[in-house]
């Protein structure tokens, strides 16, 4: 389990909890937010979150990286315009804070 105040993430579970109210994530929200969370206070480039969580043999833009941290910021940030726990690191990518 990892715990990151009001959000907690039962990976035995397979559950997503916060305020201790279960979030209908989809599967890739669900592997991008665990991904993020076991590496967390690291910057992740959209390159390494691709080849990490879709795989190296996605073939798609990469743009869908950006696509699903909007979907997660939506769903996990008490403002998702200004976000507090999944930060963009301008020029390099994304960093999770918990």
């Amino acid at each position: 389990m990892l715990v990151f105040g009001s959000l907690v993430l039962d990976l035995s579970r397979h559950e997503i909890r916060l305020n201790d109210q279960p979030l209908a994530l989809k599967p890739k929200e669900y592997e991008l937010l665990v991904y993020f969370a076991q590496h967390r206070g690291i910057v992740l480039s959209r390159d390494h979150i691709l080849e990490n969580v879709w795989g190296w043999d996605y073939t798609g833009d990469s743009r869908t990286v950006d696509v699903h941290i909007r979907w997660l910021r939506e769903k996990i940030e008490l403002d998702p315009s200004i976000p507090t726990r999944l930060i963009t690191v301008r020029g390099a990518g994304y960093r999770f804070e918990g």
